[in-house]
């Protein structure tokens, strides 16, 4: 690398560490967009609201559990999008919706899971099985369900549909209106097939969709539908599309759901802990940061920088992500801290070792990052696929550690393997070339190494202790 390249790597090394610092610090615009402060905590840092639902069905299926969970977590993100369903059990449902404060309000708005049905206007002899009532301005029944269900007016349920989703689509004028796009089942197809035709040639006769207790929309059919996908139009806005898709998909879970128990959980840790946390992780940075200087000196300050910079990234990537913060997810980045910084620590201990053994600063730096690339990267991989494993396998806080581990798995590679190699390069190339600058390393056994380095050695335990030090120092 030459001189005035070097340069101009330092210098945006420069600009960009500050950029991202500024951006976990305070972020850009009204709202702070990228900063730490608009991180989605869980529920045991931000409190919420618990619900935990029983399958009616004795001994479901795990296919009409994962089923059953998959759309009721669909459900249940309008309300926040760091909201966690997962299973207890054989057949209860756990549903944590964090930020929230109206355990009422939520089930209310919930309804009761697997309630759905789509029911024909008329039945056999013409009578209406529902009707306009002016006084209300709302649709309702005629009679019981069970009545409408024995006379065969229920022509799907909610087990029949695959899938609901808000859309935007054009009318007949090429204006864009909004609809909520409809996909059934293989045999809610057929079901589907024979419901819209008998409604079509009826006078486009309506199909009511009947959901915990009232009718969510009663559109008119228009054709026959032979092809298992269909569109409800007349949304007013994208929100009401929007509602009425989350509405049909908590409907048609395969499974009818029975409310156990809810409550309003307060926060485990809150906003005191969370403050401590951080000022616990200040320090020990700091720490760590010094103990690197001390010990590998220029690529121990680099190591420094890219740590900061990665410690950055991963904040405004739980940002960009949009993933939330659990307890367990702040273990997984430190976990994942503690990994970058062991990244570090192989190439300079490989760089040291190349320049004990006589080789030139350049040729050390080349051959300490070569050498210590397999390490670092065997190393990440294996770990890596654990976390993949526990994304896929777990489900609530399990997939929060996961997730923030893999993450951070991801960026301290990069940091250690790209971002610390060319401002190491750079470092050399505008002038610093001198071993000292290094560490050069010399050959001694691991005990004359404590006894002259105590003070690296005092520096390693503080760093140990530093959070739970600063944590009592906070409270107290």
């Amino acid at each position: 690398m030459k001189k005035s390249r070097g340069v101009l790597v330092l210098v945006l090394t420069v600009i960009v560490t500050a950029l991202l610092i500024f951006t976990t610090a305070v972020g850009f615009g009204p709202t702070g967009t990228g900063a730490a402060k608009n991180i989605k905590t869980g529920l045991d840092l931000s409190g919420g609201v618990s619900i935990t639902y029983q399958a009616s069905k004795e001994s479901p299926t795990e296919d009409e559990m994962s089923d059953t969970i998959y759309k009721l977590q669909k459900r249940v993100e309008q309300y926040s999008t760091e909201a966690q369903v997962y299973k207890e059990g054989d057949n209860r449902i756990i549903v944590e919706i964090p930020g929230v404060t109206d355990a009422n309000k939520i089930l209310e708005e919930l309804g009761k899971p697997g309630s759905l049905y789509f029911i024909a206007h008329k039945d056999s002899e013409g009578n209406e099985n529902y009707s306009y009532d002016a006084a209300t301005g709302e649709y309702k029944l005629n009679k019981t369900i069970e009545e409408i269900e024995a006379d065969g007016g229920i022509v799907l349920t909610g087990t029949d549909v695959k899938d609901a989703k808000a859309a935007v689509s054009q009318d007949d004028l090429s204006n864009k209106v909004n609809v909520v796009s409809l996909s059934f089942t293989k045999e809610g197809t057929k079901k589907f097939a024979e419901a819209t035709k008998s409604a079509y040639e009826a006078g486009k006769d309506s199909i009511g969709i009947y959901y915990d207790g009232s009718f969510v929309s009663v559109p008119n059919v228009q054709s026959e539908i032979k092809d298992g996908n269909a569109q409800i139009d007349g949304m007013a806005s994208a929100e009401e599309a929007e509602n009425l898709a989350s509405t049909i998909r908590i409907g048609g879970l395969k499974l009818e759901l029975t409310e156990l128990r809810s409550s309003v959980v307060a926060a485990q840790l809150g906003e005191e802990a969370i403050s401590t946390s951080l000022l616990a992780a200040a320090i020990g940075l700091a720490l760590i940061i010094l103990f690197m200087i001390v010990v590998y000196r220029i690529p121990g300050l680099v190591s420094g920088i890219a740590l900061i910079i990665y410690v950055c990234l991963d904040l405004i990537a739980l940002n960009a992500f949009d993933l939330t913060l659990t307890l367990q997810g702040i273990a997984g980045i430190i976990l994942s801290i503690g990994m970058a910084v062991d990244a570090n620590v192989i190439i300079y201990a490989r760089i040291q070792e190349e320049i004990a053994a006589g080789k030139s600063v350049r040729t050390a730096l080349q051959n300490g990052f070569k050498k210590a690339f397999s390490a670092i990267f065997d190393g990440n991989i294996t770990t890596l696929i654990a976390a993949f494993v526990l994304n896929w396998m777990g489900s609530g806080s399990v997939k929060g550690f996961a997730q923030t581990l893999a993450l951070g798995i991801v960026l301290s590679m990069f940091t250690a393997l790209v971002i610390s190699r060319y401002v190491m390069y750079a470092a050399y190339a505008v002038g610093i070339k001198d071993e000292k600058f290094y560490g050069k390393r010399k050959e001694r056994t691991p005990i004359r190494f404590l006894q002259k380095k105590k003070v690296f050695f005092a520096i390693s335990i503080l760093m140990i202790v530093s959070g739970p030090i600063a944590m009592m120092a906070f409270k107290g």
